[in-house]
């Protein structure tokens, strides 16, 4: 039979082609050994167990006598730490800018400027042991552009869904100012243009105005259900900035999905909360004591120094409450994640606040945890130290289902297959 040169030259690319295929590098595979699986879902923890990674994901998880190791995987011994899923933090500001000395500073900061000091603050909140963030609040874009860097590999730190910029009326709480509900509509449509996979809009005023009032509800009813139902047109969830009871029922009629902070929320809301599955993220450590050592730091005025004093009494008994009438609570700071706070960083001390307001302190881990991933809607791919997930897990010396302050022991930071951090042994870190 004769072929022809077309024929030859055909099958010659198909196997050379069959051959690349066949010699492309496998994923790596990493087992971590030795270690106890916090049980996040309750139950028994796994111990003396073995998590088997291939590339970003884990594809086994169980006790060491049920887990073959194959040859060649790179072998981390854990020697009985307590291995649990990657911290979450859902009210970031990696921009981060408050009155005071160090927000005066920052006043003719450039785009330029920022995105390095933004990147920086990720690099620290991943070592901090915070693997996936959401950013409440951003300039210009460039907390998408941050997210496309680290997905990338051209930066390092944890995995960003972002809200994009602050909607607010003229006057209100943030920057990007619209008003009557076409603005509020081609803002929203804007930030998910962009690549928000959040909208955040601030329905009263904040600690740190110096204008208008954290009770007040500044927004119009046309407004406020336009932009809510323009983001759930697009798939997109919507959180609020809210300290006031007010704005809370008239979002919670419009069908709003979650509120930041929270500072005087009453029972009805919080009742109506419940009744409809609405998040809250109460950021708890900005008006506590434990945040004074960061505010002098930066150097805040004492007009805003009364205004977190006064404020805080009402957050701390609209906490208590929550916690007792099983609100959804994502955990998140207002902080840096990595800041100190109260003698460990601001994302702990956030999860110690949970169990003194009444939560076990195996529901304040799930708080930074499996909560944060379900609010998302990320479940399916991190929150767990299960087959499937990405391999996001930190390690500390005891367990903090038991001990929520064991996470002030954090030393062992991987995020999707790739070690950034390991406090007995830094000569395994990859990046």
């Amino acid at each position: 039979m004769k072929y022809s040169r077309f024929t030859i030259a055909l099958a010659a690319s198909v196997a050379f082609a069959a051959s690349a295929f066949a010699q492309t590098p496998a994923k790596p595979v990493t087992a971590l050994v030795g270690g106890n699986v916090v049980a996040i879902d309750g139950g028994a923890p796994i111990t003396n167990a073995t998590v088997l990674i291939e590339g970003e994901r884990i594809v086994q998880v169980g006790p060491a006598a049920s887990v073959t190791v194959p040859a060649g995987a790179r072998v981390v011994p854990m020697d009985g730490k307590w291995l649990a899923p990657g911290l979450m933090n859902m009210h970031v500001h990696f921009g981060l800018k408050l009155p005071g000395k160090n927000g005066n500073e920052l006043i003719n900061e450039t785009d330029a400027e920022q995105a390095l000091r933004m990147a920086n603050n990720a690099r620290l909140t991943l070592a901090a042991g915070v693997t996936t963030v959401r950013l409440t609040a951003e300039d210009h874009g460039i907390d998408f552009a941050l997210k496309r860097a680290i997905a990338a590999g051209q930066a390092v730190g944890p995995r960003i869904e972002s809200a994009g910029e602050l909607i607010v009326p003229t006057g209100g709480h943030g920057f990007l100012e619209v008003d009557g509900a076409p603005e509020f509509s081609k803002a929203a449509r804007t930030q998910i243009k962009r690549g928000a996979s959040w909208i955040k809009i601030a329905i009263s005023g904040g600690i740190s105005d110096t204008h208008g009032s954290i009770s007040a509800a500044p927004m119009t009813d046309d407004e406020l259900s336009t932009l809510i139902e323009v983001a759930h047109r697009n798939g997109v969830k919507v959180t609020a900035h809210n300290g006031s009871t007010e704005a809370a029922l008239q979002a919670l009629k419009f069908g709003i999905d979650c509120f930041e902070h929270g500072y005087h929320l009453n029972d009805e809301v919080l009742k109506q909360m419940k009744a409809k599955g609405v998040w809250l993220v109460p950021t708890m450590v900005v008006s506590q004591p434990g945040a004074y050592e960061f505010y002098k730091k930066i150097g805040s005025p004492d007009w805003y120094l009364d205004r977190v004093a006064s404020t805080g009494k009402d957050h701390w008994a609209m906490m208590q409450k929550a916690v007792k009438m099983g609100i959804n609570v994502a955990l998140g700071t207002d902080q840096f994640p990595y800041e100190p706070n109260d003698g460990t960083t601001a994302t702990v001390a956030e999860a110690e606040l949970y169990v003194k307001a009444g939560m076990t302190s195996l529901q304040a881990l799930q708080a930074a945890t499996i909560q944060p991933a379900r609010m998302l809607g990320l479940d399916k791919d991190v929150g767990r130290i299960r087959a499937g997930q990405y391999a996001d897990i930190v390690a500390m010396p005891a367990d903090p289902t038991k001990n929520i302050s064991a996470l002030r022991g954090i030393g062992f930071v991987m995020k999707g297959g790739t070690i950034y951090r390991d406090d007995s042994d830094p000569a395994r870190i990859d990046r």
